[in-house]
């Protein structure tokens, strides 16, 4: 986990483009029912925007209030791994909650039903939960963090 905050931001670029990366690999193929290369152009072209847009949320809006909670639910002799995975929880629900709004507007941008804004909302919200809390706590926060502080020992990162 980070240690100050200059780390804290560093590993949240870090680990904002795994997430997005890979949700957005995982909602187009939904939305194409197959696994190929143009999906995997479109997921890569569509990176920087959703990419910048849960840079800014989690951040700006999420990142505080889910670390409160989680620190309030946790007991103070918490061991390092329950930390991380409450912390890492209480982070992935409202960003599954924002980004699924965020490709539901992209989604609804092109195909002008906005009418169906909640239905799609809802639906992209429970498809994406069931994928992204998995990957962050089984795949993504584990690799992220390894990689993290090959890249940057603890100490090099100074506050």
């Amino acid at each position: 986990m980070p240690r100050n905050k200059r780390e804290s931001f560093v590993y949240t670029i870090m680990m904002c483009f795994v997430m997005v990366f890979w949700m957005s690999l995982y909602n187009i193929y939904l939305h194409s029912g197959t696994l190929t290369l143009e999906v995997l152009k479109t997921a890569w072209l569509g990176l920087p925007l959703g990419y910048c847009c849960a840079l800014f949320l989690d951040w700006f809006v999420v990142s505080g209030p889910a670390k409160k909670v989680a620190f309030r639910i946790l007991p103070t002799f918490a061991s390092p791994l329950r930390k991380v995975l409450t912390v890492s929880s209480c982070m992935v629900l409202p960003m599954v909650f924002f980004m699924s709004l965020y490709g539901t507007l992209e989604v609804l941008s092109q195909t002008q039903e906005w009418n169906l804004l909640f239905v799609i909302w809802g639906t992209n919200i429970l498809k994406n939960l069931v994928m992204a809390l998995p990957f962050q706590l089984l795949i993504a926060g584990p690799l992220v963090r390894k990689i993290f502080r090959r890249i940057f020992p603890v100490g090099t990162i100074v506050a």
